[in-house]
């Protein structure tokens, strides 16, 4: 009696890029809001006590995290969109050339 130890690996699908991709887009996007706000509200904090005013932390949401978060988001988009296609058919080739040459024993 034999046994068999191969693994039947299904060949890469489609469908997983855009979920991929936007699940690593809103996390970098939520991380890059979350360490830009902290930076925003040290800098008000930092500028009201050196002018001796109250500060408002209105401008660290609106005018330093909200737009950092969306510029990171979108190379964020791109980028993991083009790494993903690349990823996919470089994939899809190694499947056929494993395919073509049949599975080591």
């Amino acid at each position: 009696m034999t046994f068999s130890f191969e693994t039947v690996s299904r060949g890469p699908r489609w469908y997983f890029i855009p979920i991929r991709v936007l699940l690593v887009t809103v996390v970098v996007a939520l991380l890059s809001f979350a360490v830009s706000l902290l930076l925003g509200i040290c800098a008000v904090v930092l500028a009201s006590k050196l002018r001796h005013i109250h500060p408002d932390l209105r401008v660290a949401y609106r005018f330093v995290a909200a737009p950092a978060a969306g510029v990171v988001a979108a190379i964020v988009l791109v980028s993991a969109t083009f790494m993903e296609i690349r990823h996919y058919k470089r994939v899809k080739v190694l499947r056929r050339i494993e395919g073509q040459i049949g599975r080591p024993a």
